[in-house]
């Protein structure tokens, strides 16, 4: 399986990204923004960071990116499009996913350890390391982590199954006090109508080595690497 990893003017996390998924048996490469195209790769990765410092709103410039005809194509064709952070911002500034990403609730950036609940539903390689109803825990570092839809588009979400992952508590439950960003229906995750688009706030490749303090992204990104295997 190969990976390119989208480099945008601001990017700090592309090579994080990049080792993440070489620890896991998946090829990657960077890709700079003004490219026109994505080689061949079966997952193109948005990593975290500030894609041109956050001006005007977030990911809202890197989604006019050149690059990201090349990725929107990728994704139409059914190629496996993970959007981390501020990828998630970008692919909903693109329309690869639905809803908005605000500032975060109390208007503060936040850099913590979340828990997280797996919730199953639409079947995707992108989340096919994760046990529906597995709880764990990712870092987040965001200040337009906040998951806005309107009612009906949420309910519809919901209904399809498309809510990958759900900010919770250490037992799984979730309310006001496990949301740490306000966002709506406490998403953390979430996935397109096709299950090949895949956006989520906080980082698993900041947690994928021992040396890190963490290894609870590597399933994740393990997941996906072992879909890909004969």
């Amino acid at each position: 399986m190969k990976a390119a990893v989208i480099q945008f003017p601001g990017s700090n996390c592309d090579r994080d990204a990049t080792l993440a998924l070489q620890s896991v048996g998946i090829a990657s490469s960077l890709v700079w923004h003004g490219e026109t195209e994505i080689g061949r790769a079966d997952l193109v990765v948005l990593p975290g960071g500030f894609s041109y410092g956050d001006h005007l709103r977030s990911g809202a410039i890197a989604a006019h990116s050149p690059v990201m005809a090349a990725v929107s194509a990728h994704a139409r064709r059914g190629g496996l499009v993970l959007g981390i952070c501020n990828g998630f911002q970008i692919l909903t500034e693109a329309g690869l996913l639905e809803g908005a990403l605000l500032r975060n609730q109390g208007l503060h950036f936040l850099c913590r350890t979340v828990w997280l609940r797996a919730e199953g539903g639409v079947a995707s390689p992108l989340t096919a390391g994760l046990e529906p109803g597995a709880v764990f825990s990712l870092p987040i570092a965001h200040n337009e982590g906040c998951y806005y839809a309107d009612p009906e588009v949420l309910d519809r979400l919901e209904g399809e199954g498309q809510v990958a992952l759900r900010y919770c508590d250490p037992a799984g439950g979730s309310g006001p006090l496990s949301n740490p960003n306000g966002s709506a229906r406490s998403i953390a995750g979430l996935l397109n109508r096709a299950g090949n688009v895949f956006g989520l706030m906080p980082h698993p490749e900041r947690a994928c080595e021992p040396l890190l303090g963490s290894t609870s992204g590597y399933p994740l990104l393990a997941g996906i690497a072992q879909w890909a295997l004969p």
